[in-house]
């Protein structure tokens, strides 16, 4: 080794010693800060921006939310007003279809002093033929019971009579007829049932 690379040695501090075996050279006394910080930082405010960007995409749905519960709960109270008016007029179509025979009736009983019984019984047929094409309009239709064989789903046996003329268990004649709606049972006909030749 030479004297001038003793010296060399000998004029490097302890701290530069470290320096050049760890392979840095320190330049200036105020050292750069590192790379991963400023990396960390801009992390941190991306993560923040993000979270405000949550924060008002929460805030938006919890009002949409809030607007929609709102309208559905109004959606239901408006349905079951509908509902309960639906059942209390439920009969009005029929009713309005009713008052032209409740008039009709009362023309004919307007001219029950008239000196032409055939005019008044020419009127109340009318009225009833009226009534009955209202009803069938209705879905509501006789039930046809004499002469046929007695149906308890569909006839009500008021009195049994012999009868030469009906076969026994056949209705010979009605005091009520039945009427059948749509496919329901409206009302029974009530009628008189033959038990056969005595």
């Amino acid at each position: 080794m030479t004297r001038q690379e003793e010296n060399t040695q000998m004029d490097n501090s302890p701290d530069e010693k470290r320096n050049q075996a760890a392979g840095t050279v320190e330049t200036d006394h105020n050292p750069v800060p590192a790379q991963d910080g400023v990396d960390e930082a801009e992390d941190i405010d991306h993560d923040l921006n993000q979270l405000t960007i949550l924060k008002d995409e929460n805030k938006e749905c919890r009002d949409k939310l809030l607007r929609l519960a709102a309208e559905f709960e109004n959606y239901k109270k408006r349905q079951a007003k509908e509902y309960d008016n639906a059942l209390k007029y439920a009969a009005e179509d029929i009713l309005k279809q009713l008052l032209p025979t409740i008039d009709n009736l009362e023309r004919a009983l307007d001219h029950h002093d008239s000196k032409n019984p055939a005019t008044m019984i020419e009127g109340i047929e009318l009225t009833l033929k009226g009534l009955t094409t209202m009803l069938n309009k209705l879905g509501v239709e006789p039930i046809s019971s004499t002469e046929q064989p007695f149906d308890p789903n569909i006839h009500e046996a008021m009195v049994m009579e012999a009868s030469s003329e009906v076969p026994a268990q056949h209705v010979i004649r009605e005091f009520e007829k039945g009427y059948r709606y749509k496919d329901r049972l409206l009302r029974a006909a009530k009628v008189v049932v033959s038990k056969g030749a005595e």
